[in-house]
């Protein structure tokens, strides 16, 4: 299956008039504080009323304005805003001087396992998060954070020039579209062509016992591209994905829990210098990765997206964030930092990148919605095939 505002604002009245409303409604309040982030403002508003006639206005008014001028949330010069993330995430140090240059503000990056624990974690604490903001959640398990209520909408002015291409179909705006990498096949060129070997063309030809037993593929129950590709043979084959599951399984192929065991210890061309010579990768890691390629028949978009947590000490700062996120400097540093593509149109690329890992022209993406409504019973499905 094949899938290709504004800042939220106030619309109401002023904030006098709402702190006036409160305050009749319900007696006198104590009003959240983000000084710092932290907190609550120790002052109550309006004790002796906001309603009265002359003197007790004016008196009102002045402790309202006391108030709010120590309670805005954090942006001020020196402040921290934090940033959840995968462990995987990975900026120069130069990013994060130019953020700080450019916002006065220090960031401070936290990280908690891959996309799908991410994703997991923000959905369990809504309202009381650990961050300020997130990045890493992808498109595969967007859908569970924004439907338990952990996200907080803001759209960013920068969207326009490409984000915005990527957005969460049926959503409103809590997630902004950060990069693009194409979960893939990847092939090791040079050890098929040293053996005087064919390498496989298609993931057709893993069905093949030749190149099944040379694969190292992802638990889709445990890593995140392992999700991508299963979804991959969901969107191919709608009624024969378990079928082919079972013919590689049987064929001999590796099926291990994460990325950096099959890249870096397995793959014959990662860290490790292993036996596998077909590794579940990215479309982009051949551009790290010489004598390599991708198989670009195979490839799942997978897109990852940074938001705003729901009850962040600093909403300012996060929103700062998702801006620079979308900026120049992070968006130039992706493809070599983390190896993956920008989605702010005119970014270059590094050298060599349109040569050793051109972006799909065709890719497989299913709309997170269908995901979330059908991913455990897929799971429980492909574990059947397999034999997990």
């Amino acid at each position: 299956m094949l899938c290709n505002g504004p800042p939220v604002v106030y619309r109401g009245r002023n904030w006098l008039d709402r702190a006036v409303a409160r305050r009749r409604a319900s007696g006198p309040r104590i009003i959240p504080t983000s000084a710092r982030g932290r907190g609550w403002c120790r002052r109550e508003l309006g004790a002796r009323g906001y309603s009265r006639r002359g003197l007790g206005l004016a008196l009102s008014v002045a402790a309202v304005a006391t108030v709010v001028a120590g309670c805005g949330d954090d942006a001020q010069p020196g402040a921290e805003v934090t940033l959840l993330t995968h462990e995987s995430f990975a900026l120069p140090d130069s990013v994060f001087d130019t953020f700080r240059q450019e916002t006065g503000l220090t960031l401070k990056v936290v990280k908690s396992g891959d996309a799908g624990q991410l994703a997991s974690t923000v959905s369990l604490t809504p309202g009381s998060p650990k961050a300020d903001a997130v990045f890493g959640i992808d498109n595969t398990f967007a859908s569970r954070p924004i439907d338990a209520g952990a996200l907080e909408p803001y759209a960013s002015p920068l969207v326009a020039n490409g984000a915005a291409e990527y957005a969460i179909p049926d959503s409103h705006d809590e997630l902004t579209a950060v990069d693009r990498g194409d979960v893939c096949l990847n092939v090791d060129d040079t050890r098929y062509a040293d053996n005087g070997q064919e390498p496989p063309k298609s993931l057709r030809d893993l069905r093949d016992p030749r190149y099944a037993a040379q694969a190292a593929l992802l638990d889709p129950g445990t890593s995140s591209p392992g999700m991508a590709f299963l979804l991959t043979t969901i969107g191919l084959f709608p009624q024969g994905w378990q079928d082919y599951w079972k013919t590689v399984s049987a064929n001999g192929a590796t099926m291990v829990s994460g990325w950096e065991i099959a890249y870096n210890q397995l793959f014959s061309a990662g860290e490790g210098k292993g036996a596998k010579p077909i590794v579940l990768s990215y479309a982009s890691s051949p551009a790290a990765t010489p004598g390599t390629s991708a198989l670009l028949d195979s490839c799942f978009r997978q897109v990852e997206y940074v938001g705003i947590l729901k009850g962040a000490k600093n909403p300012t700062g996060a929103r700062k964030l998702v801006d620079f996120m979308l900026g120049p400097a992070v968006q130039a540093a992706l493809p070599s930092a983390m190896y993956v593509y920008p989605v702010q149109k005119g970014t270059p690329l590094p050298d060599g990148w349109q040569q050793r890992a051109p972006v799909p022209t065709w890719t497989v993406s299913l709309p997170p919605a269908y995901i979330a409504a059908n991913r455990e019973k897929w799971l429980e499905q492909w574990r059947e095939a397999v034999g997990r």
